[in-house]
């Protein structure tokens, strides 16, 4: 029988770089927390925890908050797509690095020559310290925004980087699902577990839409023009659905009406 690994509170923190001071707040907020006991009823945390807290770091790195992160985990992950953007963005750092390095190298030659650098030589190392810097649009919304919207959104989308994964195809599914739950189990709009998941979805919204009220707007309406036209030109399970959905947007929008 294999023995697993377990770590002391400690130990981990200081194999992972935190402070036992962030491991306790995780654990005090449900995000990470010690699943094991040793005989004298210590917690320890296993290697799933580990698995785990490798995740909210790299979730972390790509700039996801601790909420969302833990939307996303409890909604489920592709440890496959973790890593490789992980890989991707360790990759990006390293080609930013390496161009800043040939500039500073090119800076520094140009100061030990006694030569003054030129003001272009100097914005090009600013830049390289700048570091790095649409996905999943349905095409019902793709035909129902203007061009200059779509462009907005892809630009928006783009500049979240690997995270607009997480938060677009992850945690939002994720947060109407739990919405629908609530509906279907007939807990009132304006209940404060429906009031919390609306105002996520609405700041997630802010996100994708660079805080423009009239994009997020047309958005919404598309989606409502979509599930209207699937609901009537459909029939069976399709026409269920789409009328499950549109049920979904009006219960939502009762929730906003107490925001």
């Amino acid at each position: 029988m294999e023995i697993q690994q377990a770590w002391k509170v400690g130990a981990l923190a200081e194999a992972s770089g935190l402070t036992v001071r962030t491991l306790h707040h995780w654990d005090q907020i449900g995000l990470l927390s010690p699943s094991r006991r040793t005989a004298s009823g210590h917690r320890e945390y296993g290697e799933p925890d580990v698995v785990r807290l490798y995740q909210v770091l790299v979730l972390r790195r790509l700039g996801l908050g601790l909420d969302s992160i833990a939307v996303c985990l409890d909604a489920g992950v592709d440890p496959v797509r973790l890593v490789s953007d992980h890989l991707a963005g360790i990759e990006r750092s390293i080609a930013a690095l390496d161009e800043l390095r040939q500039r500073l190298v090119h800076l520094h030659q140009h100061l030990l020559a006694e030569r003054e650098p030129d003001v272009s030589m100097l914005i090009a190392v600013l830049r390289s310290m700048g570091g790095p810097g649409l996905a999943g649009t349905s095409e019902a919304v793709r035909q129902r925004l203007a061009p200059h919207q779509l462009a907005a959104l892809r630009e928006n989308t783009a500049a979240l980087g690997p995270a607009a994964h997480y938060l677009l195809e992850i945690e939002w599914p994720e947060l109407y699902r739990r919405a629908e739950e609530l509906r279907a189990k007939g807990v009132e709009p304006g209940a404060s577990q429906v009031r919390k998941l609306v105002r996520r979805m609405d700041e997630l919204g802010v996100l994708f839409s660079g805080g423009n009220s009239a994009l997020s707007g047309a958005v919404r309406a598309a989606w409502r023009e979509e599930l209207a036209d699937t609901a009537r030109q459909e029939d069976g399970d399709v026409a269920a659905t789409a009328g499950a959905w549109r049920d979904l947007a009006d219960y939502l929008d009762q929730t906003r009406t107490f925001l």
